[in-house]
């Protein structure tokens, strides 16, 4: 049997689970964890080719990091894990979305973006891969310790739970990790890039959604091992009672 102190706290945390899973994968199939303010365009016919042309060329799926990211910049994009975003000349909403491929995803960095010359940056190189990787690892966590708690559940143990609740502390921390390393790794690409002036910037609603998934995640590994903690401590000391 167990107390319904553990039933309850099983419950709040594994509904706290699927809220965190909820909001990461949201967050990781969403384009807007960074976004870019431009000033409107002039009427300057080279500045209105320029634009065009940065505009056809962010369609290129082989395009390299200094390609897409000018076009971020210049033309109101919006950054995500997978996804990139800019806004058409001729429209006021964001229209033009490429994903990165997988290829993308593992480049290495250059100290000047797109100059394969400059020397890899492997700061940058890594914290795009991480960033790529972590969320996969978290939500695999998660999905992980379903399965053990199912098991649990069928087999009427509370001592899969502790493990339950390591997997997500682990998954919650990957969760952090993935925003940290977001982060950083756009504030490094300013430092390399030449920033157009009067270019703006901010966080994005999927950015959040993210980083609200880890207190989650923790939360809910709180209660895991607090309930297969004192579980254990509780049968151990009715044992002993019994056999006294």
């Amino acid at each position: 049997m167990v107390d319904n102190r553990y039933a309850t706290a099983l419950v709040i945390g594994s509904v706290l689970s699927l809220l965190a899973c909820v909001y990461l994968s949201v967050a990781m199939g969403t384009q807007h964890w960074y976004q870019y303010h431009s000033q409107p365009a002039s009427n300057d016919a080279n500045n209105s080719s320029d634009l065009k042309k940065m505009q056809s060329n962010f369609e290129d799926l082989e395009g390299d990091e200094l390609i897409y990211s000018e076009a971020l910049f210049r033309l109101n994009g919006t950054l995500g894990l997978w996804w990139r975003c800019i806004q058409e000349l001729d429209s006021t909403r964001v229209t033009k979305c490429q994903a990165f491929t997988l290829h993308q995803q593992w480049e290495s960095k250059y100290i000047s973006p797109g100059n394969v010359n400059s020397g890899e940056d492997l700061v940058c190189t890594y914290l795009w891969r991480c960033q790529f990787l972590l969320p996969l690892v978290s939500v695999g966590l998660v999905f992980l310790a379903a399965l053990i708690g199912v098991f649990a559940c069928l087999c009427r143990s509370l001592k899969p739970t502790l493990f339950v609740g390591l997997l997500h502390l682990l998954a919650g921390l990957c969760s952090l990790a993935t925003v940290c390393c977001f982060l950083v790794g756009v504030h490094r690409l300013h430092e390399r890039s030449q920033l157009p002036e009067g270019m703006d910037s901010s966080l994005g609603w999927s950015l959040f959604l993210a980083l609200v998934s880890s207190p989650l995640q923790i939360m809910a590994a709180a209660l895991f091992m607090w309930a297969a903690r004192s579980h254990r401590q509780n049968y151990t000391r009715m044992t002993a009672y019994r056999v006294a």
